[in-house]
């Protein structure tokens, strides 16, 4: 009786620890979370009698302006100002024993707020922090309040990295200023400073060049490619992925795609995004992906004109002096336009190949001294930094630029997550370094259940540095890749929320994801009023491919109480109108559902598809000595698919789990797996199995292909179920990789408990 008790009363400690944390994260929902946050009793409250004290002069005009605005979409007026700080008084306050540009100090009282930083920047991101502790109906709701209650607390706080950045793709698909102004706002919501701007690509040139004007008159249109025909498929299930009709247009009886920012547009997004402090960092990408400038200017390659070759197009000629005055041209504009001091020279996958074939190259090369199209690309990329230089700026490129050599001042981006030693040798030359890994960071990837986590732990410093040299990773930014997200409803959904983990990772840098988790349920209220299409939370309790053994309910935990979760039974996609799930749904028997959460105005979030099939328990195999681990068969080679794999391998090895082991030496390049072995599972039940794969990958338990995850695809996440008695089952997973940076895990869950790393000790091999 006595452990009975002792169990009782753990369970009620856990459930009370629980509402605290659920009240704490309610009352300061903030991300990404300050440094240090003191609670204090009770709250603040603005009302039109509050007074608002500015120190004199123009120093903070710009943040009291923003502070001012947020209180007036709140209670339907701005404050009147104070003289002098007091009881009912909002106090900012320049404080110049503060050490960094972005450090901030609040305390919240009763009585009085005091807000106090070094310079504009910090009492804006001080600013920021109130506002995600004001109610939501500040973000501009039709319905005014009559007072605004602010949560009592002390706040210090300043940001871990100095590079907190996103990155957008205008060229493969064009978006609005109207939208990139909305962009601004939620990444100035967050903390983030760094706005990244891809304005060039083979697919269409985005900024007005007064000296080009064919850049932006022809440049910057195009007639459908198969990357628009493969959205426009996708728009007949999904209208997010539809293309945005603004950016069509027809003329001379073709219809034509795409769009430009003249340079007044853009002197006023920059001024908006300046005023939010952000900073906008313009890449316009050479020598590769020139696409959209060689067809109008076919001086620019080595060969005149340009075409798709195995894999890039042709670019641009770094053996011409031609190129030179182009380029420094285009960059004088550029440089004049964008206050940043940073470049983005792109030089990121370029056919060097080529230039090879230039009847001067060997000459030019002779003449330089260059070795080799590394080192001829190394060539421009230097000049190219010499002129940035000249004109006050700083060269940032992909870290494809530290082929052939770099120099110890330009700004490396590493992206490309199979060359995982490029940002450790850039750091150690002096480079310094943003960290961009396709993996977690390209935001263009389909996200699923496990994306946040996935951003949220990641470590922007790579093994393999000093403290010393840790220091030249001076942040992180995520990138959105445009080819398949024609829409700013659909770019919306694919960086948001995960955009959240990565603010909190690079100004927080405390790793606490269940807090985290908690307070982006608080954030969701308030980007709904900003009108951002999130990706919704996902719903639990399912795969996608399910099995039962007698009866079964389905039961699914809402994310929010206001949320809806409704469900068909012929194959088409949920609506409003649909009937709502049943909190206990009992499985009639070989069926297939299709359901989805719906927030009160209509919005859903993921639609699943949840195939149920009946199965009997599978007899375990009798076999005796084994030993841990599984077999790995290896096959060079680049196969499309899991089930063109031989029978046997390249080479052979073992290994503990479901993993490819570094010692393999397939960085970069395409190869196969194969990896079985036997399951010893402890109990009789259906057991749920969750495999994430870039590429592609295959479960199969007992001859049944339990999960389908097969293709070249980005990062992702496919389940399924398998009905198992206790024992041992043969298990086979097989796994493709087409070149890159390459992911492969395999999780299970059993009797609804948490989806975890499958056991070392349940998988066994035959000696």
């Amino acid at each position: 009786m006595l452990k009975k008790s002792a169990l009782v009363l753990g369970v009620l400690l856990l459930f009370k620890v629980t509402q605290a944390q659920d009240a704490a994260s309610s009352r300061y929902g903030i991300i990404p979370y300050p440094q240090q946050l003191v609670p204090q009793a009770g709250e603040f409250v603005i009302t039109t009698k509050t007074k608002l004290v500015v120190p004199a002069g123009k120093t903070f005009s710009n943040e009291a302006a923003q502070l001012q605005a947020l209180i007036k979409q709140g209670l339907g007026q701005a404050l009147p100002a104070g003289t002098k700080a007091g009881a009912g008084t909002i106090v900012l306050t320049q404080d110049d024993q503060l050490a960094g540009e972005e450090d901030y100090t609040l305390q919240i009282s009763t009585q009085q707020i005091q807000v106090g930083a070094k310079t504009p920047t910090g009492m804006f991101r001080a600013i920021q922090t109130l506002r995600q502790l004001m109610p939501v109906a500040v973000e501009g709701t039709t319905t005014k309040l009559t007072k605004i209650a602010i949560p009592a607390a002390n706040i210090t706080d300043h940001p871990a990295y100095g590079w907190r950045g996103m990155h957008l793709d205008v060229s493969r698909h064009f978006f609005s200023i109207d939208y990139l102004k909305k962009f601004i706002n939620v990444l100035a919501l967050y903390k983030m400073n760094k706005f990244h701007l891809h304005l060039t690509d083979d697919q269409g040139w985005r900024i007005e060049i007064k000296k080009y004007p064919l850049l932006t008159e022809r440049g910057a249109w195009r007639e459908w490619n198969n990357q628009d025909s493969a959205c426009m498929e996708k728009a007949k299930t999904n209208p997010d992925m539809a293309i945005d009709a603004s950016h069509i247009i027809h003329k001379d009886g073709k219809t034509l795609y795409g769009g430009f920012y003249t340079q007044a547009q853009m002197k006023d997004l920059i001024a908006y995004a300046a005023a939010r402090h952000v900073e906008i960092i313009p890449e316009i990408d050479m020598p590769g992906h020139m696409m959209a400038a060689i067809r109008e200017y076919p001086f620019l390659s080595c060969q005149g004109g340009v075409k798709w070759g195995k894999l890039f197009t042709t670019p641009i000629c770094p053996c011409k002096e031609t190129t030179f005055e182009f380029a420094e041209n285009v960059f004088t504009e550029i440089a004049a336009l964008f206050p940043s001091q940073y470049i983005h020279l792109g030089a990121d996958e370029v056919d060097k190949s080529t230039w090879e074939h230039f009847d001067g190259v060997q000459e030019f090369m002779k003449e330089h001294h260059i070795k080799d199209v590394d080192e001829l690309q190394s060539y421009f990329v230097k000049r190219m930094e010499k002129f940035f230089n000249s004109k006050g700026k700083k060269l940032i490129g992909w870290d494809e630029i530290l082929e052939g050599g770099v120099s110890p001042t330009a700004m490396v981006m590493y992206w490309r997550s199979w060359v995982p030693s490029a940002p450790i040798h850039a750091a150690k030359n002096g480079n310094y370094v943003i960290m961009t890994p396709g993996n977690p960071l390209y935001f263009d990837g389909i996200p699923d259940r496990n994306s946040i986590a996935n951003v949220y732990n990641f470590e922007p410093v790579p093994k393999g540095l000093t403290a010393a040299e840790g220091k030249f990773i001076i942040g992180a930014q995520a990138n959105i890749w445009t080819e398949m997200i024609p829409s700013e409803k659909r770019a919306d959904f694919m960086y948001m929320p995960r955009m959240t983990a990565l603010a909190e990772v690079l100004w927080t840098h405390q790793a606490d994801f269940d807090g985290y988790s908690r307070r982006l349920m608080t954030q969701y209220k308030r980007l709904d009023v900003m009108k951002v299409n999130y990706r919704m939370p996902d719903l639990d309790g399912f795969t996608e491919e399910n099995v039962f053994v007698g009866k079964t309910k389905l039961n699914i935990a809402k994310p929010s109480p206001e949320m809806i979760i409704r469900y068909t039974t012929d194959g088409t996609a949920p609506t409003v109108k649909s009937p709502e799930l049943p909190a206990d749904y009992i499985i009639p028997g070989k069926i297939s559902l299709r359901i989805a959460a719906f927030k009160p105005n209509g919005v859903h979030g993921e639609i699943y598809t949840l195939n149920y099939k009946p199965q009997t328990f599978f007899k375990p195999t009798e076999i005796s000595g084994l030993q841990q681990g599984l077999k790995l068969d290896y096959f060079n080679g680049a196969y499309k698919g899991v089930t063109t794999l031989k029978e046997a391998g390249d080479s052979t090895g073992f290994v503990n789990n479901v993993i490819m082991p570094d010692s393999m030496g397939h960085g970069g390049k395409p190869f196969g797996a194969i990896l079985k072995g036997y399951i010893n599972v402890p109990e009789t039940a259906i057991y749920s199995f969750f495999l994430t794969a870039d590429d592609g990958a295959n479960l199969y338990i007992d001859g049944e292909k339990v999960v389908d995850n097969d293709g070249w695809h980005a990062p992702l996440q496919k389940s399924g179920q398998i009905a198992l008695q206790k024992g041992l089952h043969p298990i086979e997973v097989k796994f493709v990789e087409g070149g890159g940076g390459y992911t492969l895990k395999l999780e299970y869950r059993v009797n609804g408990g948490k989806i975890g790393r499958l056991p070392d000790e349940w998988l066994q091999v035959a000696k």
